[in-house]
């Protein structure tokens, strides 16, 4: 498997498109005072494409995410995945993974990269130091857009080839928010030889266990509610993942529209907004990561391959058994779960109720993420 460094470019042509389609948006009649209410708040959406069009700089956000090393590599016929790898000072001594998911990319932990590989130069010891290994999901970003829909099942063995195969970590950690907290538990149950330990910030792959105290009872009642209320877009993703697409292409606004409406709705907003918890261009690069790689239809087909390899729920008698952290976050789309319930299905070594952050972790509380992390890897390191 042969490593092709990887950089970052967006030519001045593709921008002229990008500028040219925000300008010729025909704005729909959509009432001002809507706010968030019915989808992503108008005066919102309009000011930050006004942004977007005459003021983001691109250059750079391009020169930003060229930051840190990053290379591409095929792990079948057609399939490359992207990633950045940060040799920081552990030297290799304690490889972390980190895994995005939906509508995030590796630039979320852009906030986390440098605390976590070099704690030295953040007033800590080097032994809290990792190397970082962030890949682009199959379908987002940089990596290649698979042929068929494509699940976490699969993403977890690819990923588990590059750490291993490609890389040459013999034994590694893995840390997952969004899919990848459903990819997370999955290397760890397929490779738990190579995987040292996992850190999960939401239950994604649930045990195969029902509620068995009032207190896990209410937490089921809480997501249903959560799903009744912010569900709708994964029941598009999953059942009409080709019309959405058609929707969205060569439409940079409505694309933006769908993908900030997540950032609000799954903020921890209880002690300030959206805008002060992202920077406007933190949200426009998250964004242009869909947009201008061509990747918001691909990405939503990550829903549809996770339906059908059944990959949210753990079989019965199923059990992971490596080192299990666990972060309870404010995040609005998913109810955290019991410890009790977790335990269930995992093997839970260290526990975290987090007191701010919602479900962009990395960006929204990167001291708390860090902090977190750190404390995890050293009950790893001594078990």
């Amino acid at each position: 498997m042969t490593l092709e460094p990887f950089q970052v470019t967006w030519s001045p042509e593709r921008l002229d498109l990008l500028r040219s389609g925000i300008a010729a948006f025909r704005w729909p009649d959509v009432p001002e005072a809507a706010g968030w209410r019915f989808g992503c708040d108008p005066a919102f959406l309009r000011s930050i494409c006004r942004y977007w069009m005459e003021e983001y700089d691109f250059v750079g956000a391009q020169a930003e995410l060229n930051r840190y090393p990053q290379f591409r590599v095929e792990m079948e016929p057609g399939q490359k995945i992207h990633f950045v790898h940060v040799i920081g000072e552990a030297r290799g001594r304690r490889p972390l993974l980190l895994v995005h998911g939906w509508p995030g990319s590796p630039y979320e932990y852009w906030p986390v990269i440098e605390a976590l590989a070099f704690p030295t130069r953040h007033g800590r010891s080097a032994e809290y130091a990792f190397d970082l290994v962030i890949p682009s999901l199959p379908g987002y970003a940089f990596s290649s857009k698979p042929r068929t829909a494509v699940g976490p099942m699969l993403t977890a063995m690819w990923l588990d080839a590059l750490m291993c195969e490609v890389l040459g970590y013999r034994r590694y950690l893995v840390e997952g928010t969004d899919w990848g907290v459903v990819i997370a538990p999955w290397m760890a149950l397929r490779r738990p030889g190579h995987v040292r330990g996992i850190y999960l910030e939401d239950l994604g792959l649930r045990p195969a266990a029902d509620p068995t105290t009032q207190e896990e009872r209410d937490w089921v009642t809480a997501q249903a509610q959560r799903n009744a209320e912010l569900d709708a877009y994964y029941r598009l993703h999953t059942m009409r993942v080709s019309s959405l697409a058609y929707l969205a292409a060569g439409n940079p606004v409505g694309q933006a529209a769908w993908l900030l409406e997540r950032f609000h709705d799954w903020s921890d907003l209880r002690d300030r907004p959206v805008e002060e918890i992202f920077s406007r261009d933190q949200l426009l690069t998250s964004v242009n990561l869909y947009v201008l790689t061509d990747t918001f239809g691909t990405s939503a087909w990550f829903y549809a391959g996770a339906e059908a390899e059944g990959a949210k729920q753990m079989a019965p008698g199923a059990r992971v058994n490596v080192p299990t952290g666990f972060s309870a976050w404010a995040d609005r789309r998913n109810a955290p779960p019991p410890r009790s319930f977790v335990e269930k299905g995992y093997n839970v070594v260290f526990w975290r109720d987090q007191p701010r952050g919602g479900h962009f972790q990395p960006m929204e509380a990167p001291d708390l993420f860090v902090d977190a992390l750190r404390d995890w890897g050293s009950i790893v390191d001594a078990s």
